[in-house]
C-alpha cells in the first residue's frame, strides 16, 4: 500500500556538471581558454576557420616587417646578351629606353625599369651601352665584340 508518509524520490536523476559556470571547477572552470573559446555558444564558426586555414602565411619577412624588409633596395631587370643579339643591329645604342622601345623591358607607371646587363648568350655585333649596369663578365663580352660600355 502506498501512503504519503512513505514516498521517495527517485535517486536515478542525477545532475550531469554543467561545464563552464565556475563553482567546483575553478579557475577557467574546464574551458581551458580566453575570449570566444571560452564562452558559451560561441566559438569560431567551422566554415570561418576553414577560410582561415586557405590563408597563405607572410614569409620571408622575419617578425617585424618593417625592420626586415629594404625598400631603398633597388630591383634591377636583368636582360642578357642573347636578348641584345636578336634585338638590335650592329652599331646601336643599347639604353633603357631604346629596350622598352623594342619591348625588351615593361616601364612601370610610366617609369624606365633600371636595366642589368648579364653574360648569358653570345654577342657578335657591336654595341654601345648606356645607362645600364653591366656584370663583368659581359663587359669583357661586349669589349671582345668591339662594343662599348659607357
Amino acid at each position: 500500500m502506498v501512503n504519503l508518509n512513505t514516498l521517495k524520490k527517485n535517486p536515478s536523476h542525477k545532475r550531469t556538471q554543467r561545464v563552464g559556470r565556475g563553482g567546483t571547477r575553478g579557475k577557467t572552470s574546464g574551458r581551458g581558454h580566453k575570449g570566444q573559446k571560452q564562452h558559451g555558444g560561441h566559438g569560431i564558426r567551422p566554415e570561418l576557420r576553414d577560410m582561415i586555414k586557405k590563408l597563405p602565411k607572410l614569409r620571408g619577412h622575419g617578425k617585424n616587417r618593417s625592420r626586415t624588409v629594404n625598400s631603398a633596395r633597388v630591383a634591377h631587370t636583368p636582360v642578357n646578351l642573347a636578348t641584345l643579339e636578336g634585338s638590335f643591329a650592329a652599331g646601336d645604342v643599347v639604353s633603357p629606353a631604346t629596350l622598352a622601345a623594342k619591348g625588351v623591358v615593361v616601364t612601370r607607371a610610366g617609369r624606365l625599369p633600371r636595366v642589368k646587363i648579364l653574360a648569358r648568350g653570345a654577342l657578335s655585333k657591336k654595341l654601345t651601352i648606356e645607362e645600364c649596369l653591366v656584370s663583368d663578365s659581359a663587359r669583357a663580352a661586349i669589349e671582345k665584340a668591339g662594343g662599348a660600355v659607357s
